[in-house]
């Protein structure tokens, strides 16, 4: 083993065999132990929120290629977070520790919230639909109480595709889909998105025609020598692929059905699996746009008192916008949306995404519109990491009867677990320091054995 197969073991990590991507991994850690590669010292960097290939990431990364990547680019917290499943949470836990990076993983679905029925929240053209989140999953390991819910999210999932399968199917006759023969090998475990349904399409055309252009012109109503363009080597891809998410998947398009009540589960039932898990309930911020969002204080006064815990962010998407005026509006809304979170006693979850193209790595925090917030996404992500970290090597996370019964207000516990997170070194040192301690202790306690075990 050496340098020059360092290419082929990094493609080895997006490998739909999980040994595969394991050994790939192992093999450049030993490159690293034998000074081949080159490992940059972690900078205050952080991206909680990247999703794997097991909902979907626009460049294939599963949870052992983002944990490399994060670490080769000296990143130094990192989260996962998948689409109604957690089968990528044991992988990355694993691979994180091989390799030294500070992880959390985390859910995303989609709520539907009765008391703002009528009001478009975070997801554009759909009233009382919300996404939603859980975040700081210890494990990918459900417990027996929650198994069904768990279940449900995947089984909903299917369904909607599969209705949505059949209605694109008809339009785009004679190029139609079979979802188990031509979407689900796109996976590598079964979890298809729209996104992998699109790309099903775009291969089956390409099978079907020697020039699909003229097929896609037709179908997305576009002059066929647009099209073609965005389709050739040197086109836009990703913006070829939402057009036809666009024309086909979403509000307005032929495939598209407006959710009802019924098309997603209660919070009060995403919020039992959370819990169960030992995870956090987390809201979910989009840019302050819409009626819901601008009613803010109000809905997170409705989530916490559901249970809701801290506030995910997607900070490039409310400031790295090419037109003036949007951008100010949305930089101010993301300023007032973090001011509300800080007293509110919200911790604030930051990412992202990474599941369309041209989502970066992690965000700079240094960005002249990021700065002043720079220490309270630092804060979130440090906090969430110390929560992961406690309920991993001790049981005593955030949910735990032990911080119940010791750190009883939010700020409290907000407070002590980003001090862990930031006292706990990565991977299996800090893993290994936090079981040599007295768990029966005060959080101060814990703290001074933490630093003092240092």
């Amino acid at each position: 083993m050496n340098a020059n197969d360092i290419p082929a073991l990094q493609n080895n990590l997006n490998d739909y065999d999980p040994d595969a991507r394991a050994n790939a991994l192992a093999a450049l850690m030993s490159l690293v132990s034998r000074g081949q590669i080159a490992l940059p010292e972690p900078r205050e960097m952080a991206n909680m929120h990247a999703h794997t290939f097991f909902s979907f990431n626009a460049y294939g990364l599963s949870p052992t290629a983002l944990a490399w990547m994060g670490r080769e680019e000296g990143v130094k917290l990192m989260g996962i977070v998948d689409f109604d499943v957690l089968d990528g949470v044991d992988e990355w836990y694993g691979a994180c520790d091989v390799v030294g990076l500070r992880g959390s993983a985390g859910l995303e679905t989609r709520v539907f919230i009765p008391e703002f029925a009528d009001v478009e929240i975070n997801s554009p053209g759909e009233p009382g639909v919300a996404y939603h989140m859980g975040v700081g999953f210890a494990s990918g390991r459900i417990p027996d109480s929650a198994k069904a819910i768990a279940a449900d999210l995947r089984k909903r999932a299917q369904e909607r595709n599969l209705s949505l399968l059949q209605r694109v199917n008809a339009y785009l006759d004679p190029v139609p889909l079979d979802y188990s023969r031509d979407v689900l090998p796109l996976t590598p475990n079964g979890n298809a998105t729209e996104r992998h349904i699109v790309a099903a399409y775009i291969a089956a055309a390409q099978r079907r025609f020697d020039d699909p252009a003229s097929f896609w012109a037709d179908k997305l109503g576009r002059a066929e020598d647009a099209v073609r363009e965005m389709m050739g080597e040197d086109g836009d891809a990703p913006a070829f692929q939402n057009a036809i998410r666009k024309k086909l998947m979403k509000r307005g398009g032929v495939g598209y059905v407006q959710p009802g009540p019924d098309a997603f589960p209660p919070l009060e039932t995403f919020h039992e699996l959370i819990k169960a898990s030992g995870a956090l309930p987390c809201a979910a911020w989009l840019d302050g746009l819409l009626e819901g969002e601008q009613r803010m204080e109000e809905l997170l006064a409705l989530l916490i008192d559901q249970g809701v815990v801290a506030l995910n962010i997607i900070p490039d998407r409310n400031w790295n916008i090419p037109d003036p005026d949007l951008r100010q509006k949305k930089i101010a809304n993301l300023y007032e949306v973090a001011a509300l979170a800080q007293n509110l006693d919200l911790p604030i979850h930051v990412g992202t995404e990474m599941n369309s193209f041209g989502q970066k790595l992690v965000d700079d925090f240094d960005a002249p519109a990021l700065a002043p917030l720079r220490e309270a996404f630092l804060d979130g992500a440090y906090f969430i990491y110390g929560h992961v970290m406690l309920e991993r090597a001790l049981g005593l996370g955030y949910q735990s009867v032990w911080a119940q019964e010791h750190l009883p207000t939010r700020r409290d516990r907000n407070d002590f677990y980003t001090q862990a997170g930031r006292l706990t070194p990565p991977g299996q040192p800090g893993l290994t320091l936090l079981r040599k301690l007295n768990r029966g202790v005060p959080p101060s306690k814990l703290l001074k054995q933490i630093e003092s075990n240092q």
